[in-house]
């Protein structure tokens, strides 16, 4: 492998102009192409299986117009008034008027059903609907649409939110729920994670060029999986998240991978060898690394998809496809420029052994030399970070964790008030009649009693199809819609309900946005363990082909499950409990993002097998030459350990970058991702790893002969380039 990727490196140097020129032409055909056929992002997701999922599907069969999608208008009155006051009820009511007639009509009452906004089908009274507080100063109107989310138009949207119109004119706060009004625009912060970047590269290198590069060929690299990914949405739909995921993930491996080919090349250009051919050495030794760690993080990226949920897997794909990307364009573009860039490039400056950098020198010598006390502290420390872990609840925000002062918050906030936590959460309940029923006492049957279960603030009248086989009733909780008591509550009532429902041989079924929630939540932790088990497993087996080892991926594998442990109790710890909130500017607590620990046990793997590739194999590369195993752990750390520490910082930099997002699931999914890398580049792997080497000493490299026989050769460190010097 290291000699077919060698001469991929050495090619892609010699022809490097149309090298560079067949990339930038990619990268301007895909930002076309993504212009042409893009569409904006997706705010609906499905979870098959699920029974809020069979409800979602049996109303669009059956009762398309309770399956659209809806909107809140909530008014405030300016403090002294109520909206009951004529002037401020006249700007409601000409502001209600807008969102279901349009711009050119306004004033008057708001009829049901006979509305002709884009897309409005239904906008309803708060006067006649008694959805007022008990105060007088805040209300709601629900507007629904005759479409799913999904397919709302952008010029609908714009209406709906230009409607406010008339009540701000009298005064009237007004803010919207639901996620249909435009949200104002996050700037992307990924540029503070490469300026840290570059100053980590620039101290690495000492050189201006050199720190570029990787910046440059990274840029390069993410600019075509973004647009290639925004094309895809002229497909399939994209959630917000999916891209954004991306651009983390493919940053900052693409910055390292450049980082690990380029100071492979300055090894080999100091050992004499001329530029073409210590390129040609950097990519099939180094570039070979970069494959098989691209490969591992690849594979448990779109191993995503054994939970089943359509969502997650597209997020997989396309943060994959940005690994891919990086991958390829290490192993070409990299060389190319370095071919380009040869004449300004040197070799390091040459140390003698008692030279080396002394802080690598006495980190090292301090695991090695006291593996025992060193391994204790640090597997106390991780253990320490992952005992939150045991309280971890999972759920997706809600709009109560928005940025405090946007729409979505103002409304969650003011809807809470008003009317009590339960309104920004209500439950819908379907129950479906066989047409040989009675199916309105079916029905009442069914629903009846739901006033009664502990946890509901109301129930709503039911609704019925026009062949009166569908009813929906919508049930309002006491309690919030990530609180574990509506969690509870849902479980209640699809027993009761269902226990009712069955001697007719109806169906009952409990959805909506909260019931969704908790589908996904509970159907993400139940695909968890499969998960681990299948990244646990694909560990051990490629640092087995890697190492030609069994202790070493052991090793490798209990250090991964206590960086994981570690990294989701401090999750736990700041973003569920609240602790260290101001750190992190946190909008509000709320449970562990859903998709958050099965995400992070994909990404975390394929980097900590990174580290683990290029530090580990410096020391394998000492005891093949007969070193004994302290001089092959210091030898290989003091080789390894410098480089590995600059892509540590870097890749914790860029992740670090998105814990400044205002919004709840970027600034997770960065923290998250930031703390695995520091925990497992700089506890793990630099520290647990050496003292864990030293104890095993030449028992690491164990390796049955049956075993050796039967699993491939990766020949990751280049053996089969030593006999071929000068490859054509």
């Amino acid at each position: 492998m290291a000699t077919f990727i060698s001469r991929i490196g050495r090619a892609s140097f010699r022809h490097r102009t149309l090298v560079i020129g067949v990339w930038l032409s990619i990268l301007v055909g895909v930002s076309i192409l993504s212009g042409l056929i893009a569409k904006p992002e997706s705010t609906t997701f499905t979870i098959p299986g699920t029974q809020s999922q069979v409800a979602m599907d049996l109303l669009t069969k059956k009762f398309p117009q309770a399956s659209g999608a809806s909107a809140q208008m909530v008014f405030q009155a300016p403090a002294g008034t109520t909206l009951t006051d004529p002037k401020i009820r006249a700007g409601v009511l000409a502001s209600l008027s807008a969102a279901c007639y349009g711009e050119g009509r306004t004033g008057g009452t708001v009829p049901s059903l006979r509305c002709t906004a884009p897309q409005v089908v239904y906008t309803s009274n708060p006067y006649l609907d008694r959805t007022i507080s008990t105060d007088g100063r805040i209300g709601y109107a629900t507007v629904a649409f005759t479409e799913p989310a999904n397919l709302i138009t952008e010029h609908a949207r714009a209406a709906l939110a230009a409607a406010a119109g008339p009540a701000h004119r009298a005064g009237v706060v007004v803010a919207y729920g639901g996620g249909i009004v435009p949200q104002p625009t996050e700037k992307p912060s990924d540029g503070i994670g490469l300026l840290v970047a570059y100053l980590v590269l620039l101290v690495s290198f000492g050189s201006l060029l050199l720190a570029g590069l990787p910046l440059v060929t990274a840029i390069i690299s993410v600019s075509i999986a973004l647009t290639s990914i925004n094309a895809l949405s002229g497909i399939i739909p994209l959630s917000a998240t999916a891209p954004i995921l991306a651009t983390m993930i493919g940053l900052a491996v693409a910055i390292d991978y450049a980082l690990f080919i380029v100071h492979r090349y300055r090894e080999e250009l100091g050992r004499g060898l001329a530029p073409e051919a210590a390129a040609a050495r950097a990519t099939g030794t180094a570039g070979t690394a970069v494959v098989f760690a691209g490969t591992t993080v690849i594979i448990a990226l779109v191993g995503l998809s054994v939970a089943g949920i359509p969502f997650l897997t597209i997020m997989g794909l396309c943060a994959a496809g940005a690994v891919a990307m990086a991958a390829l364009i290490g192993i070409t573009l990299v060389p190319a420029l370095l071919g380009l860039t040869q004449r300004w490039i040197r070799p390091p400056r040459v140390r003698s052994q008692g030279g080396r950098p002394g802080f690598f020198r006495r980190w090292v010598g301090t695991s090695t030399s006291h593996p025992v006390l060193v391994l204790l502290v640090g597997v106390g420390l991780l253990v320490l970070l992952a005992s939150p872990l045991l309280g971890m609840r999972l759920g997706l925000p809600s709009a109560g964790t928005d940025p405090v002062g946007s729409p979505t918050r103002t409304a969650y906030s003011l809807m809470a008030r008003g009317f009590g936590p339960g309104v920004n959460g209500p439950l819908l309940v379907v129950v479906d009649a066989p047409p040989r029923l009675n199916p309105v006492a079916v029905a009442s049957s069914a629903v009846k009693d739901l006033s009664a279960v502990r946890g509901v603030a109301s129930v709503s009248p039911p609704e019925q199809n026009a062949d009166k086989t569908v009813t929906v009733v919508i049930v309002t909780p006491t309690s919030g819609p990530s609180s574990p008591a509506t969690e509870s509550l849902v479980a209640e009532i699809r027993s009761r309900a269902t226990a009712v429902a069955a001697p007719y041989g109806a169906k009952v079924y409990v959805t909506g946005p909260t019931a969704v929630n908790i589908d996904v939540s509970a159907k993400l932790g139940a695909a968890l363990p499969l998960y681990l088990l299948v990244v646990v497993g694909l560990a051990a087996l490629i640092l087995a082909i890697v190492f030609r080892s069994v202790l070493v991926p052991l090793k490798a594998v209990l250090g991964f499950l206590l960086s994981i442990g570690a990294t989701l109790g401090a999750v736990v710890w700041i973003f569920q409990e609240g602790h260290l909130g101001g750190l992190v500017v946190l909008p509000a607590t709320s449970p562990v993002v859903s998709f958050l620990p099965i995400l992070l046990v994909g990404i975390l793997f394929g980097l900590a097998m990174d580290y683990e590739m290029f530090l580990v194999s410096r020391m394998r590369e000492g005891h093949v030459q007969g070193l004994e195993p302290d001089q092959a752990i210091e030898g290989g750390f003091l080789e390894s350990g410098p480089v590995v520490t600059a892509a540590g910082i870097i890749m914790f930099s860029v992740f670090a970058s998105f814990v400044i997002s205002k919004t709840l699931v970027t600034k997770e999914i960065g923290f998250a991702l930031a703390a695995g890398v520091l925990l497992d580049a700089f506890v793990v792997r630099m520290t647990l790893v050496p003292a864990a080497m030293a104890l095993l000493g030449r028992t690491a490299w164990w390796f049955p002969r049956w075993l050796d026989r039967v699993l491939p050769h990766a020949d990751l460190e280049g053996a089969g380039l030593e006999d071929q010097p000068s490859l054509p």
